[in-house]
């Protein structure tokens, strides 16, 4: 029998199939299933059990990944990381809403549960490596380096950024190399029950409800006003500008013959969302933004300046960049061209070719040398 492997078996046909692939290769696997949401024991600890927020449909999910196992012969664990993901995922999830920015709590989950909580749960019980469904490649050979899926609609190297090197170096992604039709095949083909299951969209704790709904329940509605920064006239009014993003267009509206407004500032304090109307406008561009806690897969990170790629949000194209480490976690970048949309909170995923070399959150975004927040100020100040 080959080496011991713990797969995260999500209920899903990307993590099936890898199952059926790692079983193939010869590998001793077991699944299992984490659970990482508990509606009411989380409303317990906010002191509001009336929040009803209990849609993510975990148990269907562990059924239908217990009907997986089941057809495979392989063992399925069921392990519980609730407070993990409630203390190290949701708590900074809903920190970073309250400052107005736009965090990705899947990228965090990757992060603190499925390759730190989960990966020190399959070392512990003496598991050599782990897996999971992920479209994303390891290599090994000499440093250990992450590559993107080979089907390039499905990469999901951007939100494994922040894995730990460590457990990168343990970790099989048994789909990575193949498209996603050929995922469906196989299942098909293993007559899995998931093979023509709808794939997940959204956050899990969340499910297919809607987002601002949702946040509604943790951070309450405050109704406000939206200027456009360039008339700096009302043109709507919002429910709250926590809910809203930079880039943002659809949800607020507004529009009429002015044409299509997006969300280019908000004013947390005073509860004002800012917009401009085109989506030309300067007020979405963005030439260099600060990246913090860069999680840096190689071991040795670049002296000066390093030309490579960057995506500033999943599946946005490759942008040219120029970045340079200003300590041993934050990065300056430089975009040239400007990028748009550019938000605060979210995560920006440097590459070379195929290898993602790491990425950080957004901190700052800056224009012609100046921040949008004293952009904002400047455009406020004139106009009075």
């Amino acid at each position: 029998m080959g080496k011991k492997v713990l797969l995260g078996l999500s209920g899903g046909v990307d993590s099936a199939v890898a199952a059926v692939i790692l079983k193939e290769q010869g590998y001793d696997v077991t699944c299992a299933f984490m659970r990482n949401w508990d509606a009411l024991a989380n409303n317990d600890i906010l002191g509001n059990p009336t929040i009803q927020d209990d849609v993510c449909p975990q148990e269907a999910d562990y059924m239908d990944a217990k009907r997986v196992a089941d057809r495979l012969g392989l063992e399925l664990l069921r392990v519980d990381f609730v407070k993990e993901y409630w203390d190290n995922v949701f708590t900074q999830f809903l920190d970073e809403y309250k400052k107005g920015r736009t965090p990705n709590p899947d990228i965090l989950c990757n992060k603190y549960v499925k390759f730190d909580a989960f990966f020190k749960f399959a070392m512990e019980q003496g598991f050599d490596l782990v897996a999971t469904g992920h479209y994303a490649r390891v290599s090994n050979e000499g440093e250990t380096k992450l590559l993107r899926g080979s089907d390039e609609n499905k990469d999901q190297t951007y939100f494994l950024c922040q894995v730990p090197v460590h457990a990168l170096a343990k970790t099989l992604f048994p789909i990575g190399d193949l498209a996603k039709p050929e995922v469906r095949r196989i299942a098909d083909e293993w007559e899995l029950a998931v093979a023509k299951k709808k794939d997940s969209t959204g956050i899990c704790f969340i499910g297919e409800r809607n987002f601002k709904q949702f946040l509604q329940n943790y951070l309450p509605a405050k109704p406000g006003i939206i200027v456009d920064i360039n008339s700096l006239a009302q043109v709507g009014s919002h429910e709250g500008v926590l809910y809203y993003t930079i880039g943002q267009r659809r949800g607020m509206g507004i529009g009429g013959d002015h044409g299509p407004y997006f969300v280019v500032g908000k004013d947390v304090e005073k509860n004002i969302l800012y917009v401009a109307n085109g989506d030309e406008n300067e007020w979405l561009l963005s030439d260099s933004c600060l990246v913090s806690g860069v999680n840096w897969f190689a071991k040795d990170k670049p002296q000066g300046e390093l030309q490579c790629s960057a995506k500033f949000r999943y599946r946005q194209k490759d942008n040219e960049v120029t970045i340079r480490f200003i300590d041993d976690t934050t990065v300056f970048v430089k975009c040239d061209p400007a990028v748009k949309a550019v938000t605060c909170g979210q995560e920006a995923v440097f590459y070379q070719g195929e290898c993602c070399l790491g990425g950080g959150v957004i901190d700052e975004v800056f224009y012609h040398g100046e921040a949008l927040a004293s952009r904002l100020e400047k455009r406020l100040a004139n106009g009075r």
